[in-house]
């Protein structure tokens, strides 16, 4: 694939997670959760968007929230779990998005907020219609994505470099 095509970074938030006695990293889906995750696997299926890469938190419950999410999928992509999208910030989600190989033309990360929702706003130098609107009125709630493009290597993804053309989340 040429650099000069398209690429699409979808920001995906994990789904309601539960909030049991355990760690914070081992906090699984919530009954929520377990019931929006593959609502969003669909609205992503209805995107068109040919996901390649999946980048995945290792956190158990962005594990589920892929799980479910994925078999909605019409093909399932090549799946990374990835310790550092844990807790990240924006520039460290930006880091491991610059290590994509450039025969990656489309990568999903899912992971967490405040970093998902802060990389969105970093990212989007432009805006497509109302997807900007309807983010900065919704916030970044679980099971939320956002689609990005950009055009260049992986290596070029840096604040203001993309265009935000959709924004999803599920009903309240």
């Amino acid at each position: 694939m040429s650099v000069a095509e398209p690429r699409r970074i979808v920001l995906f938030r994990h789904a309601k997670a539960d909030w049991p006695q355990v760690s914070d990293h081992e906090r699984p889906l919530a009954e929520r959760g377990r019931k929006d995750a593959p609502v969003a696997g669909r609205k992503l299926a209805d995107s068109g968007i040919d996901l390649e890469l999946a980048l995945c938190s290792t956190s158990v419950r962005t594990r589920e929230t892929w799980k479910l999410a994925v078999s909605e999928l019409p093909q399932r992509p090549r799946t990374v779990y990835e310790e550092r999208i844990y807790e990240a910030s924006p520039g460290e989600l930006i880091a491991v998005l610059n290590e994509t190989p450039d025969d990656v033309r489309n990568v999903v990360l899912i992971g967490h907020n405040p970093g998902i929702h802060g990389l969105a706003d970093v990212l989007a130098g432009k805006v497509e219609g109302d997807a900007g609107e309807r983010m900065a009125r919704r916030g970044f709630p679980t099971s939320a994505f956002a689609v990005l493009s950009f055009t260049g290597p992986w290596k070029a993804v840096e604040p203001g470099a993309a265009t935000l053309l959709d924004y999803w989340a599920p009903s309240k």
